[in-house]
């Protein structure tokens, strides 16, 4: 068991065989249900570099153990970049809140997609199907082919036809970034046959979908935006199956993306708040999209039918202008977090992906992505409303007047 010091791992199977918890419950509690009989409340933080150990035999056997095929057992660490028992606690939980069995946590998102790339790139499966948009990093890492990937980017009706022998992933973002563009993941999954697909559900969480219920097998955050929520963390996971998840323990381990154990608690803290957080910052996502849709300064509006706390539009004027005009939203890439975020992501998210390749994908030069925080929505209506400028449209209807809210995609 656990020492209070908090140096062994905490694996899942006993949340396991537990019974079944809302979610709401299972974001308090998942990583943190062996911490009364340690006498703890709060989880602890284990910042060793190092472990020490004077059976080097069992510690040998643990590491050919790991090294064989990524097999992490209950006995103590070994090393740092091998496994720390706080992340790991985050990584429990995670995998809780997803509907897997593991997870496996990096130091950011793009270390988690980097890891999986390389994990499908060692078993010669270095073909990607992808559909657009993705988060720009994302995009470049693909399209630069800077680990060893071959990318064919298609429409969803398309994944079948593009898959090839040495196709190792698909890869989708649903809602996409920026355009919040939503996919059918069940009829994507069906596409993908025994091709293994990656949702990236960074914009939805949890709370709002479970990738894997439609057949994902795996799922990326970035752990950054709403896991975190706070614009304090940086990190990244994967959420998988067991077989998957050894296989991104070896490349972690072999490579050094770990996530932090300081960055592993604060997001075993962010998952505690998630559902809240998300359900609020939704309320006041969906006011702005139903306000802005009826703006004439505004002259479309992505909003998700699944919900959620980012909104997208496309203004009439100069979306710079809108940048600098802001005072309460802060004008800043990343989102998720506790407080209002904008940004232009031709200039800055998707600024690294070809300007014909944005804008085919719906990322035009004057669309503005705004994540939701829990401020007043009335008070984050003002900020807009005087950012947005003086309306320049003879005869325009008021705001308040309907008109639809853009769907940002057909499902399939």
């Amino acid at each position: 068991m656990e020492a209070n010091t908090g140096t062994a791992p905490h694996r899942p199977s006993a949340d396991a065989a537990s019974p079944p918890r809302a979610l709401a419950t299972e974001a308090v509690h998942a990583g943190r249900d062996d911490l009364a009989d340690l006498g703890l409340h709060a989880p602890p933080i284990d910042l060793s570099t190092t472990y020490p150990s004077r059976d080097s035999r069992a510690e040998a056997a643990r590491i050919d153990a790991f090294a064989a095929d990524g097999t992490v057992d209950d006995g103590p660490p070994v090393y740092a970049r091998l496994g720390n028992p706080t992340v790991a606690r985050f990584e429990t939980a995670l995998a809780r809140l997803e509907g897997t069995e593991s997870a496996v946590a990096f130091a950011s998102g793009m270390a988690a997609l980097t890891a999986v790339l390389l994990v499908r790139g060692a078993a010669g499966l270095r073909h990607v199907v992808a559909v657009r948009p993705l988060y720009g990093c994302s995009d470049h890492l693909l399209t630069a082919g800077l680990v060893g990937t071959e990318v064919t980017w298609v429409d969803p009706a398309g994944i079948a036809d593009a898959i090839r022998p040495d196709t190792g992933l698909v890869m989708v973002e649903s809602p996409a970034n920026p355009t919040l563009a939503e996919l059918d993941l069940r009829a994507i999954a069906h596409a993908c046959g025994e091709v293994p697909l990656l949702a990236d559900n960074t914009f939805a969480t949890p709370v709002l979908q479970r990738p894997v219920e439609s057949g994902a097998r795996l799922v990326l955050h970035s752990a950054t935006k709403y896991l975190g929520g706070h614009g304090d963390v940086l990190g990244g996971v994967v959420a998988c199956d067991e077989e998957f998840a050894r296989q991104l323990r070896q490349v972690r381990f072999a490579t050094g993306g770990v996530l932090h154990p300081l960055a592993g608690y604060l997001l075993l803290r962010g998952l505690s708040t998630l559902p809240v957080r998300v359900r609020a910052a939704s309320a006041n996502a969906a006011e702005l999209a139903r306000r802005l849709a009826a703006d004439p300064r505004v002259t479309r509006v992505h909003y998700p039918r699944i919900g959620g706390a980012m909104v997208a539009f496309e203004v009439c004027g100069d979306p710079h202008g809108v940048i600098a005009g802001v005072r309460l939203i802060t004008p800043a890439v990343s989102l998720g977090s506790v407080d209002s975020l904008i940004q232009h992501p031709a200039s800055i998210s998707h600024r690294v992906v070809d300007v014909g390749d944005r804008h085919s994908s719906g990322v035009s030069d004057r669309l503005l992505r705004m994540s939701c925080g829990l401020e007043d929505v009335e008070d984050l209506w003002g900020d807009l409303d005087r950012a947005l400028g003086p309306v320049a449209v003879t005869g325009a209807a008021p705001v308040g007047a309907k008109r639809p809210v853009a769907e940002a995609a057909p499902a399939l």
